[in-house]
């Protein structure tokens, strides 16, 4: 069963297509995808992935919601393409949620809160709000964030919410390029986007906050 909705961002009629447990078969991307997450909380482990978010950009947004202990094959096939690059902002948590629920590690992967952090060290303002409004220009509301993600509906405001959380991600990885390349710290933010599924698959596995490179 899929639902529909449309949104304006800036000017631009959005579909947003909310289907249960996985993507339909005909749904396709072209390019970058960027992915999003959310969960009934922030604890791995404890609390269940139930919405995963993806746009490549165009003029539709897909929302799956994702029933409990049930694969979603589809949805895997594209979170685990190795030629379809998944950007997400703070990736590090979306990717270990998806590895312990769906089993399946997305990469390759950007993650425009680590590309923030090493581009606009003028701030240590990194969430997605802050650094929509200060390169985009634009205001993301934040308002359903702390909302139940795991009912069986969902309310319109947490629909558009949830289609917000990636709707921007393109233009704001373009931008954090431009920076990054400027400042000569594309490829140090280059090796840490490679290391993302690793630091992820630490976290899966019981090392969440040990630091393995500490001398003690």
């Amino acid at each position: 069963m899929t639902r529909k909705l449309s949104l304006t961002v800036e000017g631009k009629n959005v579909a947003v297509y909310v289907h249960k447990g996985d993507l339909p078969a005909d749904a396709s991307f072209v390019g970058p995808v960027a992915v999003d997450c959310e969960a009934m909380g922030l604890a791995l482990g404890r609390d269940r992935l139930c919405l995963v978010q993806i746009s490549d950009g165009g003029d539709a947004v897909h929302l799956v919601q994702i029933a409990k202990e049930t694969p979603a094959p589809r949805l895997q096939a594209v979170l685990a393409d190795p030629d379809t690059l998944k950007i997400l902002h703070f990736a590090r948590f979306d990717l270990a949620l998806m590895r312990h629920q769906l089993g399946v590690m997305a990469a390759p992967v950007y993650c425009t809160k680590i590309a923030s952090r090493l581009a606009r060290t003028y701030t240590d303002r990194h969430g997605l709000k802050d650094v929509v409004k200060e390169l985009l220009g634009r205001d993301v509301s934040k308002d359903q964030q702390s909302s139940d993600w795991g009912a069986d509906q969902l309310s319109d405001s947490q629909v558009a919410y949830a289609a917000a959380d990636v709707v921007h991600l393109h233009a704001l990885r373009e931008k954090l390029n431009a920076i990054l390349e400027r400042e000569g710290r594309m490829t140090l933010a280059q090796a840490c986007f490679d290391f993302l599924p690793a630091r992820a698959e630490l976290d899966v596995a019981g090392w969440p906050e040990i630091d393995i490179f500490a001398h003690s």
